[in-house]
């Protein structure tokens, strides 16, 4: 419901996967909206959107278009980011930022709320949104880290294949009928749209997400490791990544090992941690066949959390299965809950 007093939002990419579910979870937001301004490229410019009981047109992203705004919600692509953001703080809007274009900017915060609220305070018009894999991973672990310290963090991800777009998931649904039916697969997206080659996503697995950097980790992974340790402020982190495409279409798992910096902890305990930590749920009942699974996870806000367990060879070493709606906590709602903390400490008013 619209306010007749309130903020001035506007969502940049509103026509995109995470967008659209952007204008959802400021829907059902306690945030006092009182105008949207719906973003997106030439392309979308006077299509129309439903929001708050109001019909709203798309209009181009341009600078000007930021006169007024106090929070601007982005999510049209690195380039558009780093063109329009900066234009968008120098008019007085706040900006959150769901792409790659200022995470590691030492200037810009890069910020879950359930981990780093307090980074908020340092902003400077921009606040950057961390990578979906990067944002699940850390809201699971940082009660534990908080409880027992963190020295170690090991990841293969099991990423859905609506990080890389709605096109991805049109590929995926194509291919799958084609191999059910017989017919020729035909490749464009995956692993990365931009590089020189292209496999079958259906029925398959693919070990690249992004391009692969000089030292072969891919950029995704990169992004895990380096978003981790500005979250948690901790460069003695050590963190390695495997990120992994399978055939789900939203959300995504990760096994995670960890090594904490206190002997004697018990799964036990873990799970007790995780039981209370803000934000997540913990689904751990393997008499029961109760874990995470994406399936459940899909358009859900929390973070699932399961199968935890200690090392067998290492005392203070455990496993966990995570689970999270990318395009939900991994984007949309974790740029929202960001709006929110920000009108909640004073620092947008209206």
């Amino acid at each position: 419901m619209l306010q007749t007093e309130g903020l001035n939002v506007a969502v940049v990419g509103v026509t995109g996967a995470v967008g659209t579910r952007m204008l959802q979870m400021l829907e059902s937001s306690p945030l006092p909206v009182k105008s949207l301004l719906p973003l997106a490229s030439a392309r979308s410019a006077g299509k129309k959107v439903n929001f708050g009981g109001k019909e709203w047109t798309i209009e181009e992203a341009k600078p000007e278009s930021f006169d007024k705004i106090d929070i601007a919600l982005f999510s049209a692509g690195g380039s558009v980011s780093k063109k329009l953001a900066p234009e968008a703080a120098s008019r007085g809007a706040v900006v959150v930022d769901n792409t790659s274009a200022f995470r590691m900017d030492p200037e810009v915060p890069l910020v879950v709320p359930e981990v780093n609220e307090k980074a908020l305070n340092a902003h400077h018009g921009i606040i950057a949104n961390p990578n979906c894999s990067t944002i699940q991973m850390v809201a699971a672990l940082e009660p534990i880290r908080q409880a027992y310290g963190l020295k170690r963090i090991i990841v293969s991800t099991y990423q859905a294949v609506s990080g890389s777009g709605a096109k991805a998931i049109m590929e995926l649904e194509t291919q799958t009928r084609a191999v059910l039916d017989d017919q020729p697969v035909e490749t464009a997206i995956m692993p990365v749209k931009g590089d020189k080659k292209h496999y079958q996503m259906a029925f398959n697995a693919i070990p690249q997400i992004d391009l692969f950097q000089p030292n072969d980790y891919t950029f995704e992974e990169m992004k895990m490791i380096n978003e981790t340790k500005k979250i948690m402020d901790d460069q003695t982190l050590q963190v390695s990544a495997t990120c992994v495409r399978v055939p789900v279409a939203i959300s995504h798992g990760e096994s995670v090992y960890i090594e904490i910096g206190k002997e004697g902890v018990s799964s036990t305990d873990i799970k007790a941690l995780l039981k209370d930590a803000p934000g997540v749920v913990l689904q751990d009942d393997p008499a029961n066949q109760i874990y995470p699974m994406p399936a459940d996870a899909a358009g859900k806000k929390e973070v699932f959390v399961g199968r935890i367990r200690r090392d067998p060879d290492v005392a203070n070493g455990f496993h966990l299965w995570i689970v999270s709606d990318n395009l939900l906590k991994g984007a949309a709602w974790n740029s929202v809950e960001i709006a929110e903390r920000l009108v909640a400490l004073g620092l947008v008013t209206y």
